[in-house]
């Protein structure tokens, strides 16, 4: 507020500097939908406190929450993939299969428990209830047991706990804030007391979810399932879509309407292309995305890789698709170069025991010219990605978004503008406000600009910021519109390196 001198001396008021800093949005985070042994799914009707999608930002967050390595869930071996190969952070989307499980039940003591979550991880539990707590009249604890293993192990115990709901130890609310494995049952009343006991399975866990299908992984719009349960994440960047279940594909319906929604959201899909020979996928891989307008936001990759199992005591190398160990890929090129570098080339190393196809200069050349990204190994370099096209880079397509770099470094800038700007939401639509826009705008693209982020020697060359009585009109001042103008020159990557070699000839005396 302006200051109202009323005595003789020297007044300090601060005045707004009309800087407000634009944060760049992070590039790399890779959401992956499919099945997990355990761990939060959505109900339907959707709840909020679902805990659906989970961001982790490890494998051993993964194994804690969904179970880890598990032989009938692709998408447990692509998140391994995609840590080991440089991925800092995942949001995981476990479905549910058809027709849907229920937790496993208990009964202990009078009082109904169930499973945290669906799944055959809790056919082995056992739970016991006994009084040895700091006041047996009224509290209780609750232990589950592993009885699979040879002596049963104890996972957790739950100390003190009361059938009182007005008691601050209530058996559901502690359970739910302190159990990674149990829940009260909400369909039986809690009891007013409860006896000691050893609990047993009142009826069989249930099945691990029924059949996963692509409409599982696919989901629905209304009840947030599926891909749909991105919705209520905060920001995704690229999506992978390991297959149901083994030997299974991903259809290509299920790839559209997954690059319709990440056109939508402003990520990338990153498209497992057929296990197929190279002649093959040359005419079934574009097939994939036969809609044009999704296909910049999608990037196909060939073959699949190859990678010792986890699981197996003998070292058995097993096929996985390619989805989340690239994922990793562009993840480790992001934090050392850039959204801006091409997550392709020497240093786009894959960490694996090799390819289902070892492919020849002439199958790249075949292949790369219609958008699909192959996979190499060659000497000394080992297995990489040798490709960093969208879906949209066959060259017949002439596209500007023929580059995966040149597209994800126009979604950063979308995104990061988006949340941005949101400052400037009602404010007096006038030439101070654009000034403002214009000053906070191009200090972000400055510090771009330094990092090497755009093609060009200075400035002038590389971007421009225009908002002004030239793009926002005095009708659409009238409108309530603001009209920012923000352009760039983006760094395509060095795809052909031709060499034109010379012979000298001998000198000629005269």
């Amino acid at each position: 507020m302006p200051v109202s001198p009323t005595y003789p001396g020297v007044y300090v008021e601060e005045i707004p500097s009309g800087v407000r800093t634009i944060v760049g949005v992070s590039t790399s985070t890779t959401a992956f939908v499919g099945r997990a042994l355990k761990g939060p799914v959505r109900v339907v009707p959707a709840l909020k406190d679902d805990q659906v999608p989970t961001l982790i930002h490890s494998f051993a967050e993964f194994e804690r929450i969904f179970g880890g390595l598990w032989a009938l869930s692709p998408m447990s071996f692509a998140v391994h993939q995609y840590f080991a190969n440089g991925g800092a952070t995942a949001v995981i989307v476990r479905v549910n299969g058809t027709p849907a499980a229920t937790p496993a039940k208990w009964s202990a003591g009078g009082l109904g428990l169930i499973a945290s979550s669906p799944g055959l991880w809790a056919k082995d539990l056992v739970l016991t209830l006994d009084h040895n707590s700091s006041d047996p009249a009224t509290l209780f604890n609750l232990t589950v047991i592993d009885n699979s293993t040879s002596p049963a192990t104890p996972l957790e115990t739950i100390r003190n706990v009361s059938t009182d709901a007005t008691s601050g130890s209530f058996v559901t609310k502690m359970l739910a804030q302190r159990s990674e494995y149990l829940r009260v049952d909400p369909s039986i009343p809690v009891p007013a007391a409860v006896a000691n006991a050893a609990g047993v399975a009142d009826s069989g866990p249930a099945a691990d979810g029924g059949v996963v299908s692509n409409s599982s992984i696919l989901g629905s719009p209304a009840d947030r399932t599926g891909i749909y349960a991105l919705l209520d994440t905060d920001i995704f960047n690229l999506l992978c879509l390991p297959p149901p279940a083994p030997g299974d594909d991903v259809t290509q319906a299920t790839w559209q309407d997954a690059a319709q929604f990440c056109q939508e959201h402003r990520a990338v899909l990153l498209v497992d292309s057929p296990d197929d020979s190279p002649a093959n996928v040359k005419t079934s891989g574009p097939l994939l995305m036969n809609v044009s307008a999704y296909k910049k936001n999608a990037a196909l990759f060939y073959p699949r890789i190859q990678v010792s199992n986890p699981l197996s005591l003998t070292g058995v190398i097993d096929d996985y698709v390619p989805c989340g160990a690239v994922a990793g890929v562009f993840a480790r090129t992001d934090a050392e170069r850039g959204v801006w570098k091409a997550p392709a080339g020497i240093e786009a190393g894959l960490n694996v025991a090799g390819l289902t196809r070892s492919l020849t200069d002439a199958d790249n050349g075949d292949l790369n010219p219609l958008g699909i990204n192959c996979l190499r190994t060659f000497p000394l370099y080992g297995t990489v990605s040798w490709g960093s096209r969208t879906m949209d880079g066959a060259d017949a397509m002439a596209s500007e978004w023929k580059y995966v770099p040149v597209r994800r470094t126009a979604l950063y800038l979308e995104e990061s503008l988006y949340r941005g700007l949101k400052w400037v939401v009602f404010e007096p639509n006038a030439a101070p406000l654009w000034a403002q826009i214009r000053l906070n705008v191009g200090a972000f693209m400055q510090n771009l600009f330094r990092q090497g982020a755009f093609a060009g020697t200075t400035p002038q060359d590389a971007y421009f910021v225009k908002c002004d009585n030239t793009t926002t009109t005095q009708n659409d001042v009238n409108l309530g519109i603001v009209n920012i103008l923000v352009g760039f020159a983006p760094l395509k990557p060095a795809e052909f390196v031709i060499l034109k070699l010379q012979q000298m000839a001998g000198q000629i005396l005269t």
